[in-house]
Parts: C-alpha cells; sequence; structure tokens
C-alpha cells in the first residue's frame, strides 16, 4: 500500500468547512506519480517501488542516464519525464498490484478526513543570535549594562576548560528538515491536484514536501482496540 507522496507547497488561505467555520488550510499540489520501476528481493534485496514526480520543463538538460529511466524497452513503455524520483517501501502484495508505467493519483492514496505527516525543510534565516535562535531573554537593556544581547559565560573554571556540546550559542537558524505531525486533510480538489491541509506546514512557497499517513494515529488506534 503507498503512503506516502510529495507535494509542492503553494501557499495558505482558508476556507469554510461544514459548519461554516473558517479554517486555515495550506494548499499543496501533488501531481500524479508514476511507477518507473520495481525493486525485488531476488534483485536488490528489498521490495519498494520508485516513483517519479513532477514533469521535466526542459528535457534537453536533464542527463541522458535518467532518461534512460523512463525508457523501459522490455515492456515497450516510453513515459513522460519526470524531475523527482523516490522509493516507497510495500509489501509484495502490494507491489504485485502495480505494473512500471501505472499512475498513482492523490485521491488513490488520501482521502478527506485523514490524518498525515508533513515533512519539509524551513525556510533558513542565517546566522542568528542566541535571543533569536534560542529564546534568551538578554541582559539588562538600561545603559551601562554592556551586555544587551550577549549569551553571557559559555566555559567553565580551569577543570574542565572546555565548552561542553550542546551548548546554546549563536548559529545558522532554520533549513533543517522538520516533519509536523497529526495534520488534517481538509478537502482535495482532483481536478487541481490540490490537497488543502488544516494548519501550517514547513517550508517556503514553491518548495518541496512529503505527505504520508499518520504514524501516531495508528499508535492509538491499536491501544484503543486493545482495550
Amino acid at each position: 500500500m503507498v503512503t506516502k507522496l510529495i507535494g509542492k507547497k503553494l501557499g495558505m488561505t482558508q476556507v469554510f468547512n461544514a459548519k461554516g467555520e473558517i479554517v486555515p488550510v495550506t494548499i499543496v499540489q501533488v501531481e500524479d506519480s508514476i511507477v518507473v520501476d520495481k525493486k525485488s528481493v531476488e534483485r536488490d534485496g528489498y521490495i519498494a517501488l520508485k516513483l517519479g514526480t513532477f514533469d521535466v520543463k526542459k528535457p534537453k538538460n536533464m542527463p541522458k542516464a535518467l532518461k534512460g529511466l523512463f525508457k523501459n524497452e522490455k515492456k515497450h513503455l516510453d513515459m513522460p519525464l519526470k524531475k523527482r524520483l523516490s522509493e516507497i517501501k510495500v509489501s509484495k502484495e502490494d507491489a504485485e498490484k502495480f505494473n512500471i508505467g501505472d499512475t498513482i493519483t492523490v485521491e488513490s492514496v488520501f482521502k478527506e478526513g485523514d490524518f498525515i505527516d508533513v515533512s519539509g525543510v524551513s525556510k533558513g534565516k542565517g546566522f542568528q543570535g542566541v535571543m533569536k535562535r534560542h529564546g534568551f531573554h538578554g541582559g539588562p537593556a538600561s545603559h551601562g549594562s554592556m551586555m544587551h544581547r550577549a549569551p553571557g559565560s559559555i566555559g567553565s573554571s580551569t577543570f574542565p576548560a572546555r565548552v561542553f556540546k550542546n551548548m546554546k550559542m549563536a548559529g545558522r537558524m532554520g533549513f533543517d528538515r522538520i516533519t509536523t505531525m497529526n495534520l488534517f486533510i481538509e478537502k482535495i480538489d482532483p481536478e487541481n491536484n490540490y490537497v488543502l491541509i488544516k494548519g501550517a506546514v514547513p517550508g517556503g512557497k514553491n518548495s518541496e514536501v512529503i505527505i504520508k499517513k499518520s504514524a501516531k494515529k495508528k499508535i492509538v488506534q491499536a491501544k484503543s482496540a486493545k482495550k
């Protein structure tokens, strides 16, 4: 069973739900994915589906080695070129349901009301101080304090005479892989391949995000079933 797809974050807006309430949503465009290849235990040591997503705008700039993946001469297939390749591990029974060249749509994997986890790369904020990066309160703001936004002491005395690891200090902020869990699919627009997700997801506009079925919800449902 395919449990995740790759999409592109377009931005945020708001919609009205069935109760007439305003709901803030993030619009993610999830284009149709093509099964480019199937991994097998005999050949690769594991079972997975290799999917291709996002159409290539300039085929001439694509390397010939990657172009060869989309031409299966044994099965006489000439698939459209995709610029993003990803692998999804599936069971042997689920892998047999798909053939090379099959198309996987967003409505075949997700439906309205599902809980999902969204992973993306957060916005980069450059080099920042400890107050912005870690939420330090800072020193006195009056004249003569000499440490308005300084981090303060970072080392110890003669022993051990070094700075401990994981010390909260100034440095690069943002541009990290972040996963927001248990988000709710408010609506799916199959005509435009839009998925409207309640709340905010990590990343900037036009950034790549990975949508997968929620992991924690499955654990909670399993525990409630045992009770």
